[in-house]
């Protein structure tokens, strides 16, 4: 199949968009004016139910809704749409708004940028002692944008609020000196963009500097979602594959982090048959995903996701929590509701299904996991764990928060008992002024 892409500018040329209202066009345009849109031929040719497109979680996840934004910030740009402001103003307009959506949440450009001789390295985040992502200058655009997307900044045109990078000569030296990582995560964006003869010279590279410390390079990638021709017809698509195995022969693992955020995602011939390719190059294939109201807040839709994965030959791997950036107030969904959501969806599935984690908050002191509720002494609370922390003392230690219907995320929280702090909060300040 040949990938076609639809984006703000051209998206009324979508045959099927003339089934929705003017007003519902208009609105797409309104709000893709601040949150970044793009779409392709196989989302909306294989992925959504046309007839039922209001529900459709397929639709919400590619097409931008007006409850994405908040009525005044909706109305003020609607205004300026409308008035026939010329395209400086409106994005001059539209970054104002971005900059009140927490473009860059759990302190990823304050805190997770290394530095490597005293330069900082843009493209790199270092936040957990054996992990660095990479973020390579060729990989920064997907081949559709989720509307929930945490890295929305990426695709927006602020290039200052951008991370990316192509010395992978600089990761390879941070690696030399920093022993303790054991991992790279290719990210972005999404790095399956990148044409395989660009990707094929990053890990030549990476495998010849020879790292004995380097042990899993991973992939993080929403392309098995959006477009699996990636693997099936694109012109280099044998040569991408032959890269994921060039890793695996070297003695590395290779983890291809795959975002799948309902399970309808699972159900063409084409993903079925890329992801056979893909684990016959002897890469691993994993499997997370926000926990997110509106597309796949409930725990039927878990279970039926993570059942389908796992016949597929798919690990599953983490529910996340939806990040405090973007659109949160739309698909958020409160911590105790997520966690009860998590349980009666694991509950659900086989012992070999439960290999995933969750639901877990990535927010600045770390992965913060809902273990569950309890009650002590007349006081429920939440119990919590880090499953990565900045500092790798705090995992797997259990602490408490008082017990809250309505929080949304770690900062929504308050030290449960009497306690003042969190264990770990005078521990993070530190890291944090370092």
């Amino acid at each position: 199949m040949k990938y076609q892409i639809f984006s703000l500018h051209n998206f009324r040329n979508i045959p099927q968009i003339a089934l929705l209202p003017e007003e519902e066009q208009f609105n797409i345009e309104v709000v893709g004016h601040v949150l970044p849109f793009k779409t392709n031929n196989y989302v909306i040719n294989e992925l959504i139910d046309w007839s039922d497109y209001h529900n459709d979680p397929m639709f919400i996840l590619n097409f931008p809704q007006k409850g994405m934004l908040q009525p005044e910030d909706f109305a003020h740009m609607e205004r300026l749409i409308k008035s026939g402001a010329d395209k400086i103003t409106i994005k001059k307009e539209a970054n104002k708004i971005r900059q009140k959506l927490n473009p860059h949440p759990a302190g990823q450009l304050e805190y997770n940028v290394p530095e490597l001789n005293g330069v900082r390295l843009t493209g790199v985040q270092h936040k957990y002692k054996e992990t660095i992502l990479f973020f390579p200058s060729q990989g920064q655009t997907c081949h559709a944008y989720c509307t929930f997307c945490f890295r929305w900044p990426q695709f927006t045109g602020m290039d200052e609020l951008k991370f990316a990078m192509n010395q992978i000569e600089y990761v390879i030296e941070y690696l030399r000196q920093h022993s303790e990582v054991t991992d790279i995560l290719f990210t972005g964006g999404d790095p399956m963009v990148m044409k395989a003869k660009i990707f094929d010279v990053y890990i030549t590279k990476l495998l010849e500097a020879d790292l004995p410390n380097l042990q899993n390079i991973r992939i993080g990638s929403k392309s098995l979602s959006f477009w699996p021709y990636r693997y099936l017809t694109d012109d280099d698509a044998d040569e991408m594959l032959a890269v994921f195995r060039k890793v695996v022969n070297s003695g590395k693992s290779l983890a291809f982090m795959a975002h799948f955020n309902h399970y309808r995602e699972l159900h063409t011939e084409a993903v079925q048959e890329a992801i056979r390719r893909i684990r016959a190059t002897g890469a691993q294939i994993r499997t997370q995903s926000p926990i997110l109201r509106n597309i796949n807040a409930e725990p039927e839709i878990w279970s039926t996701m993570w059942k389908e994965q796992v016949k597929l030959g798919l690990i599953p791997y983490y529910m996340f929590i939806a990040r405090d950036t973007g659109a949160q107030e739309y698909f958020g969904v409160p911590l105790a509701e997520a966690w009860e959501i998590f349980q009666k969806a694991y509950i659900n599935v086989s012992g070999i299904a439960r290999t995933v984690r969750g639901p877990s908050m990535s927010c600045t002191p770390g992965k913060v996991r809902i273990i569950g509720t309890t009650e002590i002494r007349g006081e429920k609370a939440f119990v919590l764990e880090f499953i990565q922390g900045r500092n790798n003392d705090w995992v797997c230690r259990p602490f408490f928060a008082k017990y809250d219907e309505e929080a949304l995320w770690m900062t929504d929280l308050q030290p449960a008992f009497g306690n003042e702090n969190f264990f770990f909060e005078e521990d993070l300040s530190g890291i944090l002024l370092k």
